[in-house]
């Protein structure tokens, strides 16, 4: 199994690009399903993630080829409606096919998925809102299975919290859906919106993108079409903190900072110099001649949806902290068990202690950080302890990098390139 090994100390500097986003790639992928045809999306990253859905496609029938960072699927000839365990066990977002498995065959079945192992992340709302739209659901033996005798029919469904997968499942299960259906208290994440505009490309007739009141009226009929994925917000905002961690300067290329008000925000408050631009971010946090970061001062943040700071942010933005002058409080709120990092995190020297849902930490100097072995243990705390391992003096090793590979195209390349000394091994 391959690891990671960084020799820390080394400031970046120099430009990087953004991928795509794997958390709208994930949804647009399973939208194809919604129609017969030949779809083309662009701007594609290649991880696990992505993979494994595309195989999940080609499972049920679909076709697919890649060109650079374009697909072309073809979903004309879908013979099956059943996502296997064995396919789905690593990708949680695998849920998100029971939506359009119902508009298309009229029925699903999905093994309940796996994933990151940072909360319950509870289908529950995905479920209830197809038994509105006339659904029946139940669980057997591990798998999710989903009917409806007839056509479902709209409905006016309120989740009780905004959940992104969710809000995606049950809007393409309402698309063609008889009559209106409104979804309140949506979530308004931009790879939302990504899909809305997907789907409106197909011919579905949705109100309210942006906000958290959908309006969708059913339309009889949806034809494939062309789209793109916007670029991934998480991993550019990954680069955004490396680059206070470490110091230097980077251009973040291909990105919307749009995306990131709150983090540009929490940034600036530390010390840094956030310069946005219309598709860039210009990152700057200057080194002495000692080679010690200019001392930023810790800032306290809550995990929220959006526009609020993102949970996905929350583990790399602690390793931040970890160098930073002063204490920081983060309040996690929207995953229960998103704070294994920690426990790493210590391993390398930081000052961290945990109460329910907060974590405080307590700044120390930024050579005080001693490389050591590490594991990782989810997606985002892998780019935590990469974040980390560019800032701690000596050697790091991190291992289960296959988490990191689920949401980061080409990290180690990308992080090399601007002038970390990064090598991914067999180990």
């Amino acid at each position: 199994m391959d690891k990671i090994r960084i020799n820390g100390g080394r400031p970046l500097q120099g430009s990087v690009k953004v991928s795509g986003a794997k958390n709208a790639a994930l949804p647009l992928l399973a939208a194809t399903i919604l129609a017969p045809g030949t779809y083309t999306l662009h701007n594609v990253p290649d991880l696990r993630d992505t993979r494994t859905m595309l195989m999940l496609l080609q499972t049920l029938g679909a076709s697919w080829e890649r060109s650079g960072g374009s697909l072309r699927i073809n979903t004309s000839e879908l013979t099956g409606a059943e996502a296997p365990y064995e396919m789905v066990k690593t990708m949680r977002a695998s849920v998100l096919v029971l939506g359009p498995l119902l508009t298309r065959a009229g029925c699903a079945r999905v093994s309940l998925p796996g994933g990151c192992a940072i909360g319950a992340r509870p289908i529950n709302f995905h479920l209830r809102g197809f038994e509105q739209l006339g659904a029946t659901t139940h669980l057997a033996s591990g798998y999710v299975e989903a009917r409806v005798e007839g056509e479902l029919t709209g409905n006016s469904i309120s989740f009780d919290i905004p959940s992104v997968t969710g809000t995606e499942n049950v809007l393409m299960a309402s698309v063609k859906a008889k009559g209106i259906t409104i979804i309140r208290n949506a979530a308004k994440e931009p790879e939302v919106g990504n899909l809305i505009d997907m789907l409106t490309a197909m011919g579905a007739k949705i109100e309210g993108q942006d906000t958290d009141c959908l309006t969708v009226t059913g339309v009889n009929s949806l034809q494939a079409t062309e789209a793109t994925i916007i670029p991934d917000r998480i991993e550019a905002g990954t680069y955004a903190i490396a680059v206070g961690a470490t110091g230097g300067e980077l251009e973040i290329t291909d990105c919307d900072p749009s995306h990131l008000p709150v983090l540009m925000e929490k940034l600036r408050s530390t010390g840094m110099s956030i310069e946005a631009k219309a598709s860039s971010i210009i990152a700057s946090c200057p080194v002495n001649v000692q080679g010690t970061s200019c001392p930023l001062q810790a800032v306290d943040i809550t995990t929220m949806p959006f526009p609020g700071f993102p949970t996905d942010l929350q583990a790399q933005f602690m390793a931040l902290m970890v160098q930073c002058k002063g204490t920081s409080i983060i309040h996690e709120t929207i995953f229960e068990n998103r704070f294994m990092h920690v426990a790493e995190l210590q391993r390398l020297g930081a000052k961290i202690s945990i109460d329910g849902a907060t974590a405080i930490v307590n700044g120390i100097d930024r050579n005080k950080l001693i490389g050591a072995p590490i594991m990782a243990t989810d997606l985002r705390a892998s780019a935590s302890l990469v974040v980390a391992g560019l800032v701690a003096s000596g050697v790091t090793e991190i291992s289960r990098i296959y988490h990191l590979e689920r949401g980061y195209e080409n990290m180690v390349d990308k992080l090399r390139r601007v002038g970390a000394a990064i090598e991914q091994f067999a180990g």
